[in-house]
């Protein structure tokens, strides 16, 4: 049966300086586009069922470096909107909200463009992208999907698929331009591997 593909994207100025980074709209770095490219070996003779990438362009950009084909946009994969701590630091929350950690406390409303969610809304987002993948993921002849997108989002989506709530989807760190893999083993959903990143040449 097929599995899902997950790669998060590549560097970007605010993943280096761990800033929350959400709906906002940032580039990846030079490194950043460098390390998508690095995965393109790892990928070019991978067969897909599907190729779905988050609209924005940090995560479009690296589907479109590894060389990845058929990629469609699906907005239910855009990142976590951190509403009210957007481009903030946990340090810097924290200075306000001792001991804050975002999957157990949420975030905070922000401006009109980040009005913020739970992690139960984004977890029903990765529900919907699920049920989305259901005929690939319960073909026995399909190929794997591949998902492009963000570090906390393919997270949730992991805990997810796993049957677990979305906060569990803290236990699975996720790096920039790293791959995951998740299949089945004996019938259910396992996670067959994780955080795989390329040496650099």
């Amino acid at each position: 049966m097929g599995g899902l593909l997950l790669i998060r994207h590549g560097q970007t100025e605010w993943s280096t300086a761990r800033r929350h980074t959400g709906l906002t709209d940032v580039p990846l770095t030079e490194e950043g586009e460098e390390q998508a490219r690095r995965l393109r070996p790892l990928l070019a003779s991978y067969p897909l069922s599907r190729v779905l990438a988050s609209p924005l362009q940090r995560a479009l950009r690296t589907a479109e470096l590894i060389g990845l084909e058929g990629i469609e946009t699906d907005p239910d994969l855009k990142e976590w909107d951190y509403g009210g701590y957007e481009g903030r630091t946990t340090a810097e929350v924290q200075q306000e909200r001792p001991g804050w950690y975002v999957w157990r406390d949420g975030v905070v409303p922000g401006d009109a463009d980040h009005p913020g969610e739970s992690v139960e809304q984004v977890g029903a987002r990765a529900d919907r992208v699920l049920e989305r993948l259901r005929p690939i993921l319960d073909d026995p002849d399909a190929h794997d999907a591949a998902l492009v997108a963000h570090g906390h989002f393919l997270r949730v989506l992991t805990a997810r698929r796993l049957g677990l709530p979305p906060d569990r989807g803290a236990l699975f760190r996720l790096e920039t331009a790293a791959t995951a893999r998740l299949g089945r083993e004996h019938g259910r959903p396992v996670l067959t591997d994780w955080n795989a990143v390329p040496q650099r040449r």
